[in-house]
């Protein structure tokens, strides 16, 4: 039934096939500026909404002022953004932040992707879902709401991620339908396909070597915080030590023990909400064999002993 709706030929669209040879700029943009602003596309009060992405010509080069994800639903488009070419098949996700120049070129009849338009204020409800722990998904949403620069996309590869799948979809459908309560439902929605995307950054295409290198450390913390060490990870990188601990630090701001550190007591923290382990027990568990250097630690991160986040709200 969504696929049926988001088919429909738009009076644009209409218009293209018989001849219009560009865009209506008057849809997208004020004056002569490449610029498409969310108030063309967005109703007054609303911080999201969707459209489905225009076929049958080449979308020109252009930047947005809000933050924009693209979905394929079916057949597949091809975008040019951040200096690289993306060709994004069904199931799999574009995100751009308001400052990314972005053009893409013309899909056909069965091409099938729809545009997911996000005010950056949106945003700051889904930082709840994404912790504190250095990520790729993290970085995007903290530049989007600080107004930052960025151009390169995240390219999601998640076709085959059915909760992705079923998350995106349940989106879709609470856009389309309106429901009550809308506002919230489509933030706890979001909130929580971007929690799922955080467990599954080696489907993330990410546009320098070096960046590549520093999402599979990220995943390599993600799965060895216990126990792993920088050694270790440089060894199964066949990286020299020193110039994978610069590249951590030049790509995430943050040193390898750093990450480690807000891994571990993130888990920590869950742990304490979420069992019945004593405090020993969940300090050995994610790695810390001293006690006192693990109190001393939370205490620091969170402004709280263990023990008094364990009965707080």
């Amino acid at each position: 039934m969504i696929l049926e709706r988001l088919s429909v030929i738009t009076p644009e669209e209409r218009r293209i096939l018989d001849g219009q040879m560009q865009i209506d700029r008057t849809l997208y943009m004020d004056g002569s500026r490449d610029i498409i602003t969310g108030s063309k596309l967005l109703e007054k009060g609303k911080q999201i909404t969707i459209r489905p992405h225009t076929r049958f010509i080449r979308f020109p080069r252009h930047t947005h002022d809000y933050v924009e994800i693209v979905y394929m639903c079916q057949g597949q488009t091809t975008h040019l953004a951040g200096g690289r070419q993306y060709v994004l098949h069904a199931g799999e996700l574009l995100m751009l932040g308001q400052h990314a120049t972005h053009e893409i070129l013309p899909a056909g009849v069965e091409d099938i992707a729809v545009n997911f338009i996000v005010r950056p204020d949106f945003l700051g409800g889904i930082l709840n879902f994404l912790g504190k722990e250095e990520t790729p998904l993290r970085r995007f949403v903290l530049d989007c709401l600080m107004g930052g620069t960025r151009e390169d996309p995240l390219y999601f590869r998640v076709a085959d991620v059915l909760p992705v799948q079923n998350l995106v979809e349940n989106l879709l459908w609470t856009l389309i339908s309106d429901p009550p309560n809308k506002q919230g439902i489509h933030q706890m929605t979001m909130g929580l396909l971007f929690a799922e995307l955080l467990g599954h950054t080696e489907t993330l295409s990410l546009p320098s070597p070096e960046q590549e290198t520093a999402v599979r450390v990220l995943r390599y913390i993600e799965e060895n915080y216990r126990c792993g060490s920088l050694t270790e990870i440089a060894g199964r990188l066949h990286a020299e030590l020193t110039a994978l601990s610069r590249l951590i630090k030049r790509e995430t701001g943050k040193t390898y023990t750093e990450l480690t550190q807000e891994k571990r007591l993130a888990q920590a923290a869950w742990l304490l909400k979420n069992t019945g382990k004593t405090v020993d027990e969940i300090a050995s568990l994610v790695g810390y064999e001293n006690t006192s250097y693990f109190h001393r630690l939370f205490a620091q991160r969170f402004s709280v002993s263990p023990r008094q986040y364990r009965i707080s709200k």
